[in-house]
């Protein structure tokens, strides 16, 4: 069962994945606008995600990964 407000230590790992997304994008010269193309979702869903705001889909990280060009486990690693 779900709560309105995830715990803390978990708001903390999503704008750690979030981190590492931009960091994956910025080194792929990709603006967010192209990488949100490239993932087929829109600009504002890759800037939430960034900004570690937004939980989507297993099959959006994995488009992202494949996207920037790194394996979806760099994201998510601790």
């Amino acid at each position: 069962m779900y709560v309105d407000q995830p715990p803390a230590w978990v708001l903390a790992r999503q704008r750690a994945i979030g981190a590492r997304l931009r960091e994956a994008r910025i080194s792929a010269n990709l603006s967010q606008e192209r990488l949100a193309e490239l993932a087929g979702i829109d600009r504002k869903t890759v800037v939430r995600l960034e900004g570690g705001q937004r939980d989507v889909r297993l099959t959006v990280w994995l488009r992202l990964a494949h996207a920037v060009g790194v394996p979806f486990a760099h994201l998510v690693r601790e």
